[in-house]
């Protein structure tokens, strides 16, 4: 009884085993796992209100926003909220030095002024299944885990053909629980999704690098399209005759405003977590990996803001890249310091030494006892390779030349025989539009003052040392000068760099210009490191990860049979979840408090039109000094900005609807704060917060600055 006592008080009081408001819940469980505790937290609707596959639900307004962000439908029209980065890509492309879009804002005063996109998707969750028991049956008879993927691919492949057999759907198989169950998700995608509104980036990226991961944040980080379909309101390619899309549900408005400790839920598709890594995999990452990588993309940070500050067409080229290389340099920063912060280690050791205790303590369990030690084996044999992995993937093979010599990797296979063959014609087609998209966003200076950067460190690094003998200069011990000038050589002896002399190779492939490629510098020095890498790390690593996939896939089933007394979430993998909280400040630091919100004041406070992240334009410092709000302001007078609240969230939560106790529209989630971007491995509800462009002030933006007043006429407003 003692022992018994002993084990429960640890795991009730030890804050490692507080679990408020932390996970990624999946919709369709909502009923049974958590609408009665987001009811006690303050929810005033039910969990069919959220996901409903029998009537409209708030999900119909939930959008998986391209690859990977969220956006919400907020009119009759399909017109869809997401935020200011992640239409970033799609404001770039339609911006020229004549039509400055990211510096200027766009507004489409009509719907034929709006914008094509081409490549742009939006995806809506039709319905989720639980189709474990089809997918896993017999699987644990099976010990090679490259036979157990592949017979998961069969069935998750006859399962997709016929859920939408018949449809327009599309659909995939998704893991869950590191492989334990399995889910199918049916989704409506519609491609022709136009741009209709963003403001300048002094309001969409107000703040910028300096204040990314960060709190207080006074970011109107949004941007609108619109969903376009055919006639039959159903998804059809781009065409002029295409109709706004006709939404299944409409997100109401709440203009009302929010307070602090209010019930607060984000709906959308966060991209990737890692909850349930051991103490063993934590500690590499704190230790090895995440300074790797920080200090990589620092070195190429450094290069391309020189050129950036320094013309504004170099700039309209790089912005999309800058912005994505320092997202996460500063994220991997900010998570290291998070989980040292937390002491994520230790609890995290601490929770397996409570698990080891407890398969100790009752004979079921026996088969599990061996399952952390050879964890940690693995871990110990995986501490080699890692910081070589990541200096090839965050050094070398981001060099830009490099990614896109890559992509000729196939068509220098292509023999004499094959050249007028319909394989060859549909893969020139496509390196022509890599080549196209390459060369649109490319200054050969920059990729090769990064080049020589990266090379460099890499040769410092490394403990294998890929050292290829047609490059003597590429060695441990060269000299810095001796290292620029090789790579500026093997730039200038390459035809790669060159559009006119790629496009000649494309457009008149022969047997002689495929020799030609073969014997291009980088496009051997490419092959060398590819084939090094391969050889000397990714085999290595492959094979101990074929080891691991395994005993985390049986460490996460272990942990939900043994530890009772919690409620598991799988982690996110841009499938639609539901995470709740409240409206939040809190203490990064000592005698250090931040509030729950900001206001316009704020804005004022931080201009400064001789630093590019903090000017604002005239017509917006007028505004906001003759307190203009309309009937957006705060009862006191102030305008609203952002607030903080305490939701789980990650990457792909970005654009995401934050909701209030009754299901209405508050704001759009766009960042967390910087001691709270561990959460994708460890949450700590003391320290993690997401961070919410209050909606006012979007609609603020849209009707008062832009003078955009039609688009609100679109939007369900409600009190």
């Amino acid at each position: 009884m003692k022992f018994i006592y002993l084990i429960i008080s640890t795991f009730l009081f030890n804050p490692v085993y507080l679990f408020a408001d932390e996970g990624m819940w999946l919709p369709l469980l909502l009923k049974q796992l958590n609408e009665k505790k987001m009811q006690s937290a303050g929810l005033k609707i039910s969990a069919e209100d959220i996901y409903s596959v029998n009537r409209s639900s708030l999900k119909d307004a939930v959008a998986l926003f391209g690859r990977g962000c969220t956006g919400e439908i907020i009119s009759n029209e399909g017109l869809l909220l997401t935020n200011h980065h992640c239409g970033f890509s799609q404001i770039q492309d339609h911006s020229t030095l004549e039509n400055d879009y990211l510096k200027n804002g766009f507004w489409a005063k009509t719907k034929e002024n709006e914008m094509t996109n081409p490549g742009l998707s939006v995806s809506f969750l039709i319905r989720m299944e639980d189709v474990t028991e089809a997918i896993t049956q017999d699987l644990y008879k099976l010990t090679d885990e490259n036979a157990r993927e592949n017979i998961v691919a069969q069935r998750s492949l006859e399962i997709v053909k016929k859920a939408i057999a018949g449809t327009h759907y599309e659909a995939s198989v998704k893991p869950m629980y590191n492989g334990n169950e399995y889910y199918l998700f049916v989704m409506e995608v519609f491609k022709d999704v136009r741009l209709v509104g963003a403001p300048p980036s002094s309001i969409g990226k107000f703040g910028k690098d300096e204040d990314n991961w960060s709190w207080p944040r006074h970011t109107g980080d949004f941007s609108l399209f619109r969903i376009y379909a055919g006639k039959d309101n159903k998804p059809a390619e781009y065409s002029k005759d295409n109709i706004p899309f006709t939404p299944r549900y409409v997100m109401p408005i709440c203009t009302t405003g929010v307070n602090e400790n209010d019930f607060t839920m984000v709906y959308g598709f966060p991209g990737r977590t890692n909850e349930y890594l051991t103490s063993y995999a934590v500690e590499q990452l704190i230790t090895i990996s995440n300074p790797i990588k920080v200090d990589l993309r620092g070195k190429r940070l450094e290069v391309m803001n020189r050129f950036m500050e320094a013309d504004r067409e170099i700039f309209l080229k790089y912005a999309d890249k800058y912005s994505s290389i320092s997202n996460y340099h500063k994220k991997w920063k900010g998570e290291t310091k998070g989980l040292l912060k937390a002491n994520a280690i230790d609890k995290k050791r601490s929770f397996e030494r409570l698990f080891e205790n407890r398969v100790n303590a009752d004979e079921q369990y026996i088969r599990y006892l061996d399952l952390i030690p050879e964890i940690k084996k693995q871990y110990d044999a995986l501490e080699i390779i890692q910081p070589e992995l990541d200096l090839f993937n965050e050094g070398l093979f981001v060099i830009e030349l490099f990614k896109f010599t890559n992509s000729f990797a196939t068509i220098a296979n292509v023999t004499s025989e094959e050249i007028s063959s319909d394989k060859t014609k549909e893969l020139i087609k496509n390196l022509q539009s890599i080549s196209k998209s390459f060369f649109k966003d490319y200054y050969a200076p920059i990729d090769r003052e990064i080049a020589t950067d990266l090379i460099n460190t890499y040769y410092k690094k490394t403990n294998l040392s890929a050292s290829p003998d047609f490059i003597p200069s590429f060695r441990k011990g060269f000299a810095a000068e001796d290292l620029k000038l090789a790579v500026d050589q093997l730039f200038e002896q390459s035809f790669l760099d060159e559009e006119s002399e790629v496009s000649k190779f494309l457009n008149d492939l022969t047997v002689s210009g495929i020799a030609r490629l073969k014997n291009d510098p980088v496009f051997q020095l490419v092959n060398f490191y590819n084939n090094f890498y391969k050889e000397n790390i990714l085999n290595k690593y492959n094979e101990i990860n074929k080891k691991l996939i395994p005993l985390n896939r049986s460490f996460v089933k272990a942990q939900r049979e043994v530890i009772t007394e919690k409620q598991f979430y799988p982690d996110a993998n841009s499938t639609l979840r539901i995470a709740y909280g409240k409206i939040e400040g809190y203490t990064p630091n000592d005698a250090v408090t931040y509030e729950w919100n900001t206001t316009g004041e704020g804005i004022l406070q931080k201009n400064n039109t001789e630093h590019s992240d903090y000017a604002i334009e005239p017509r917006m410092k007028m505004l906001l000094e003759n307190k203009d709000f309309g009937n957006y302001a705060e009862k006191n007078g102030a305008l609203p900005i952002c607030f903080a609240a305490s939701n789980h969230t990650t990457g792909g939560n970005s654009g995401s609807p934050v909701l209030n106790a009754k299901g209405h529209l508050i704001g759009t989630n766009f960042d967390r704060n910087w001691e709270g971007t561990m959460s994708d491995i460890y949450y700590d509800i003391n320290q993690v917060r997401n961070i919410v462009l209050d909606v006012r002030y979007t609609l603020w933006v849209i009707d008062k600055y832009a003078e955009a007043g039609h688009l609100i006429k679109e939007m369900q407003l409600v009190k």
